[in-house]
């Protein structure tokens, strides 16, 4: 089923809101910062050897945190598709020494080495963005996420982001009301586009138009409960120990080195 492989942000929030990992003692701003890092070196790294490395240590993190390794790999999907979509055209078009090849239409189409090597380094790099952004979630509790949006995102874009979070539950318990309904009427999403292509695009109208009155009936709840157009997040956000600032300092250092190789001052 698409809904298997697709985050389920309820089981997301479990995890973080438990707090058993031991991965749930480290200060959030660790996390973030390190999530930061980890893209940076992904941006200005294109070693597949260091990519796969990146994503071995990732996984291994994810695993050792006590998260739900099979979900993950049914969550790949997404990333997957992502650099398909992303790449799926431009390796075949890679100078370098022939894999595989074909013709079509009297035009000779090769993969090489290179385009190869392409998609497998930006796979292993979509994934351990992938991992690590899901590590985070789900090692960090709610109100210290809501804490540092509050610091650092300017008002209105701060409430912008508390309310989107709370909202997309919402949207997705809508959007699985609607995908039972169909179910009970004999329906199902893959038949009824074999029999309809227009299905997509009254699912999306529908969830648009219900998520609007559902939106102006949660305001007026919360009105109704002293909402004046703010919400604040008063809570004390666990700073970082000498031992994760020494991590942070590694990591960055790793990320400089990377930059460095890959204008061409310095190896790593």
């Amino acid at each position: 089923m698409i809904q298997e492989h697709m985050p389920d942000l309820g089981l997301i929030t479990y995890y973080a809101e438990r707090g058993q990992s031991p991965l749930s003692a480290v200060s959030p701003w660790t996390k973030l910062i390190s999530l930061v890092l980890l893209v940076s070196l992904i941006t200005v790294s294109s070693d597949m050897t260091v990519m796969a490395a990146l994503f071995g240590v990732v996984l291994l993190m994810f695993f050792l945190a006590g998260l739900p390794v099979r979900k993950l790999f049914a969550w790949f999907l997404l990333p997957l598709l992502f650099v398909v979509s992303l790449v799926g055209i431009m390796i075949w078009f890679q100078p370098g020494l022939p894999l595989f090849s074909f013709g079509i239409a009297g035009v000779q189409i090769a993969l090489t080495d290179r385009g190869a090597g392409l998609f497998v380094t930006l796979v292993f790099k979509a994934l351990a963005s992938f991992t690590f952004t899901l590590l985070f979630l789900m090692t960090t509790r709610y109100e210290h996420l809501a804490g540092m949006i509050q610091r650092i995102f300017p008002h209105p874009l701060n409430q912008i982001f508390l309310l989107a979070y709370r909202f997309i539950f919402i949207t997705l318990a809508m959007i699985g009301s609607m995908v039972k309904a169909l179910r009970s009427r004999g329906g199902g999403i893959l038949r009824s586009l074999m029999m309809s292509g227009s299905l997509i695009p009254e699912l999306f109208a529908i969830t648009i138009i219900r998520s609007l009155e559902r939106g102006e009936r949660v305001q007026k709840a919360m009105m109704a409960r002293g909402y004046r157009g703010t919400l604040t997040a008063d809570v004390t956000i666990p700073r970082p120990g000498l031992i994760e600032y020494s991590f942070l300092g590694f990591f960055a250092l790793i990320v400089i080195l990377a930059g460095m190789n890959s204008v061409g001052w310095g190896s790593i």
